[in-house]
């Protein structure tokens, strides 16, 4: 079993729309990133890419790189879970924190554990999502920016083994 931690952090802009966990959540605010912005995505890859020993996010999918400017980050989920699952794991478990004082997320919970589990190729009941706020400190508290956690738990398989067909 091996561990991996993800860690991202955006700041609010007016350039794009708000979507995190692949879900396009109404507000005032977009993210201002390279990418779509999908704080909680590219923290699950890191996560993903960190517990197989890989280099993080930055490393394969480079923001200098016009090749990923307004992609779409569950593509980028997508394809680490291909590479990770190349490498001989699959996904056990996934626990996810969402850091924002602003949008409010309970609501939109449930469809981003469903999209996560969908592009990792894992039943739902191995993803869960939560949202928490920092009562109003820091950038987050601030309304300046989100930040999401992600934490999962990899099994090394045995490529061509019957359980690795997906992570």
């Amino acid at each position: 079993m091996r561990i991996g931690h993800g860690y991202d952090a955006h700041r609010f802009g007016d350039k794009r729309p708000f979507v995190i966990g692949g879900v396009q959540i109404p507000y005032e605010r977009g993210i201002d990133a390279h990418s779509d912005g999908d704080t909680l995505l590219h923290a699950v890859i890191d996560a993903l890419f960190g517990a197989a020993g890989m280099p993080d996010i930055g490393a394969h999918y480079p923001d200098t790189s016009a090749a990923f400017d307004n992609v779409d980050s569950m593509y980028l989920l997508k394809d680490a879970v291909k590479e990770v699952s190349g490498a001989g794991f699959a996904l056990e478990y996934l626990d996810c924190t969402i850091v924002a004082q602003a949008p409010k997320m309970a609501q939109w919970l449930p469809q981003m554990r469903q999209n996560i589990a969908a592009a990792c190729g894992v039943e739902v009941s191995r993803v869960n999502v939560k949202a928490t706020t920092e009562e109003r400190m820091g950038f987050t508290g601030e309304k300046l920016g989100l930040a999401a956690h992600a934490v999962c738990l990899l099994r090394e398989e045995c490529p061509g083994s019957p359980e690795h067909s997906h992570l």
